[in-house]
């Protein structure tokens, strides 16, 4: 143990124990692909086992930004690296790649076994969600730049497809149908004008809200929506995937379309949970403008033919027609 260096705010003896506490959840992850090298200054992973013909990597990195501020607040770790693993996935999900591996990395203003523990226990249950395994991270201990008890994670993914399967934008046409599928709440987007409005009206996250207090419901982790999409490339001939994430319907739907292209959407074709409905009224928020910047109940857009879009519905239970394809450029709210 340097004594030196724990007087400068480092404890290698905490790093130690950390490592020991996650290796199960590590372990935990473990798919066909990974291979036994933790430990080592590299994670490993054999695409061979896969049995791809011509693979094409799809990779993504994410955090899930202020949303952590809730996390410090309700002292609760052990979902937050869930929402670190949904950011990255669910945009290779998009691509119409398989998710592989994953690695994260955490910065904290001190090292405590514990809650370092309960936060690779939420990336181990979002890698298993994803079926992509853990084969490394870094865990860095920054007295002095964080706070005590605060940290940062940020993760980064790496799928793959065969190069003909990967969703192309440019087979999408009018006509075609789009479809909603459920978000568990605001995900890991949005959460600097969610956390404005509870301090300008006062609004505790102990608060009750429909069974619940105000802080659960909004620290619910990012839906992983591996199993659905894997489920649909299967079955159908997807054309587009939109992952609606920080810029709402508005960013993120144009990014599935061809140039050109646009979409109406039905407002009115599912129901907007009470959490955004609340969010927006407290802080008297303009309807449009909460399609701009929040998900509003939905965190992925799949853009199939119209002859295929009841399929769609029959294999995935909660999904919903959310609007169509259009031949005028812009996202059209209805």
């Amino acid at each position: 143990m340097s004594e030196k260096y724990k007087a400068a705010g480092v404890s290698l003896n905490a790093g130690y124990e950390s490592v020991e506490r996650i290796k199960k959840h590590v372990e935990s992850t473990k798919n066909k692909g990974m291979m036994d090298m933790i430990g080592s200054f590299g994670g490993a992973f054999d695409l061979s086992a896969y049995g791809f013909k011509n693979p094409v990597l799809v990779s993504g990195t994410d955090g899930v930004g202020t949303k952590l501020k809730l996390a410090f607040d309700m002292d609760k770790h052990d979902t937050i690296g869930i929402d670190a693993v949904a950011m990255c996935v669910n945009d290779i999900l998009a691509q119409g790649a398989l998710p592989l591996f994953f690695l994260d990395y955490i910065a904290c203003g001190k090292n405590d076994p514990a809650q370092i523990e309960a936060i690779v226990k939420g990336v181990a249950d979002g890698c298993r969600e994803a079926q992509a395994a853990l084969v490394g991270g870094e865990t860095a201990e920054m007295p002095g730049f964080y706070k005590e008890g605060e940290y940062d994670i940020a993760g980064f993914a790496v799928g793959a497809a065969e190069k003909e399967d990967l969703i192309n934008p440019e087979n999408t046409k009018p006509g075609q149908a789009v479809i909603g599928i459920p978000s568990t709440g605001f995900h890991s987007n949005g959460f600097s004008l969610i956390r404005k409005v509870l301090k300008d009206e006062n609004i505790s996250l102990d608060d009750d809200f429909n069974g619940e207090t105000i802080g659960e419901a909004l620290l619910r982790p990012t839906k992983i929506y591996a199993k659905e999409v894997k489920t649909l490339l299967e079955n159908v001939k997807v054309a587009g995937i939109s992952h609606i994430t920080g810029g709402g319907f508005i960013e993120n739907l144009p990014r599935a379309l061809k140039k050109g292209l646009g979409m109406k959407i039905y407002r009115d074709s599912y129901e907007v949970p009470a959490i955004f409905k609340f969010i927006e009224e407290k802080g008297k928020i303009d309807h449009d403008e909460m399609y701009q910047v929040f998900n509003m109940g939905v965190g992925l857009a799949v853009i199939v033919d119209d002859a295929d879009k009841q399929k769609v519905l029959d294999l995935i239970d909660d999904a919903f027609v959310l609007g169509e394809v259009t031949d005028k450029e812009g996202i059209v709210l209805l």
